[in-house]
């Protein structure tokens, strides 16, 4: 079935970036309502309700996985028969996976505005939005210079380096420890985003923190590139999002683990950056300053306020 395999494939990194991971979810969310043999509306919706309870518990920090089956879902929210259901889940999957396709499109044309020609961008992790903007850019015919890290400890760096090097780019591969060694070469660093909070913070793969840190310190500025549907509501109510911690031995090999008792090792998959490290936030929407979070989660998230009950 196509729900569980994209379940697994979602927790096992298989599927990688907030946006893909969120169209992957919702495509199997579609597909199986497609297939859900039931006569009663109430046994359809419990039903839905467990394959979008599978789907969310398999990556806990990335919000965009839970904003899009909870777009989806909202089909459900009144209905009279299964088929009536069945055809607004479609209807509802259908409408966010182009809004999804197309917003890396809209970011990536506001986000090269940002890009001046002879510019050096330093970008961190394999993020759809942030390569979007750096490819329209020398699609445009800036000269441009990219600083790619490794992005340790799953090597993502490696298909960013490949994407810029198939588009003709000149790209300086660097081991993540090396971004404040290079910071002072770099005129503009932009990443992507797992989740962005009611603040302006922002949830990215590990390091991205560091390297704000070291921009900052460098007088550089940071943009972060995101579709609407990675600001994470919940946080309006002082709420964390989860940081996963992932298998230890994507760092150290069980065999080599098992030899050294006294050692633990942490793999967390994600850090915070603060919002003051932070200059702009591109959305599909439009450029805005982080302070300004709260207005997407308002307006184009659509969360009232009694819903956070």
């Amino acid at each position: 079935m196509l729900l569980s395999e994209t379940a697994e494939n979602i927790k096992k990194m298989e599927i990688r970036g907030a946006g893909r991971i969120a169209r992957a979810a919702v495509e199997a969310l579609a597909d199986f309502a497609r297939n859900l043999d039931v006569s009663d509306p109430e046994t359809f919706k419990r039903e839905m309700q467990g394959a979008a309870g599978v789907l969310t518990a398999t990556r806990p920090t990335a919000v965009s996985l839970p904003n899009a089956v909870r777009y989806v879902m909202r089909a459900l929210d009144s209905f009279e028969s299964v088929e009536a259901a069945r055809e607004a889940t479609l209807s509802r999957a259908a409408e966010f996976i182009e809004h999804s396709e197309h917003a890396v499109e809209w970011i990536a044309e506001i986000g090269a505005r940002h890009i001046s020609d002879g510019d050096v961008l330093l970008t961190h992790c394999n993020s759809e939005a942030a390569l979007g903007c750096i490819l329209e850019a020398h699609r445009q015919g800036k000269e441009i210079e990219v600083y790619a890290t490794e992005v340790r400890p799953r090597g993502q760096g490696l298909i960013t380096i490949r994407t810029l090097n198939e588009a003709g780019i000149r790209t300086n591969y660097i081991i993540d420890s090396a971004v404040r060694y290079f910071i002072n070469d770099v005129d503009l660093v932009i990443v992507g985003a797992d989740a962005i909070a009611v603040n302006g913070a922002v949830v990215n793969k590990i390091g991205t923190a560091q390297i704000a840190h070291a921009a900052n310190e460098a007088r550089t500025n940071v943009i972060v590139a995101a579709e609407t549907y990675k600001f994470a509501p919940r946080t309006i109510l002082g709420e964390k999002i989860e940081i996963e911690e992932r298998d230890p031995a994507e760092v150290l090999p069980r065999e080599e683990a098992e030899r050294l008792p006294f050692v633990r090792v942490r793999n967390p998959a994600f850090d915070v950056t603060p919002a003051e490290y932070i200059d702009l936030i591109i959305t599909e929407r439009g450029a805005i300053p982080p302070e300004l979070a709260y207005t997407v989660i308002r307006d184009y998230l659509g969360w009232r306020i009694e819903e956070f009950r």
